[in-house]
């Protein structure tokens, strides 16, 4: 009896050893990405809408630097800004500049950067970006998880805001991912 009690037990803590060693297990929870206005990052193109003189609408593409250049005004910061933060500053500029008296901005997002799906699914690689994308819809862009893949739960990386830091998180297939998340589908140990 007190054999069959100590095999039990070790058991019961070998199983709790393995959950806690799960592939991913040690990372922070990824934080919930619906809250808060969208930030622009590098690779992502706006259309700058400017009402009072069209020779300044267009489309731009947020450099590497994390800088537009618009005419006129030249090269301006746009990571890290709502797409309403870049209208605000844009109307700063054309006021400074004495180039429009009252001008009025719209800026939205045509292309969002991409994300990528590497690991456990049939075809990694690059996608594009939509809103409310979540983990399962990125890997089903991805053919799907490969029969060795852990499938409730995977890792996601996120490039901070102003483009400074990466951070690794761990993620269920239910959460919402932003552009420039890199999903990785993890494999299962047995």
């Amino acid at each position: 009896m007190t054999r069959t009690i100590a095999w039990l037990t070790g058991m019961a803590l070998s199983v709790a050893v393995a959950a806690c060693s799960a592939p991913g297990a040690s990372l922070p929870e990824l934080p919930d990405a619906s809250r808060g206005a969208y930030r622009l990052g590098a690779e992502d193109q706006v259309r700058v809408t400017v009402f009072d003189d069209a020779r300044l609408s267009g489309n731009y593409r947020i450099g590497e630097d994390g800088e537009i250049s618009v005419p006129l005004v030249g090269r301006l910061r746009a990571a890290g800004m709502s797409p309403q933060q870049l209208e605000q500053r844009l109307v700063r500029e054309f006021r400074q500049r004495q180039l429009i008296t009252t001008p009025a901005v719209a800026v939205e997002v045509q292309t969002y950067r991409p994300i990528f799906v590497l690991g456990l699914v049939e075809r990694g690689g690059q996608f594009p970006y939509q809103p409310g994308m979540t983990v399962l819809s990125a890997v089903a862009l991805a053919g799907g998880f490969n029969f060795r893949a852990i499938q409730d739960r995977v890792t996601v990386t996120r490039t901070a805001p102003n483009g400074s830091t990466a951070t690794e998180y761990r993620a269920p297939r239910d959460a919402v991912l932003l552009p420039g998340d890199v999903v990785n589908v993890l494999e299962r140990r047995f």
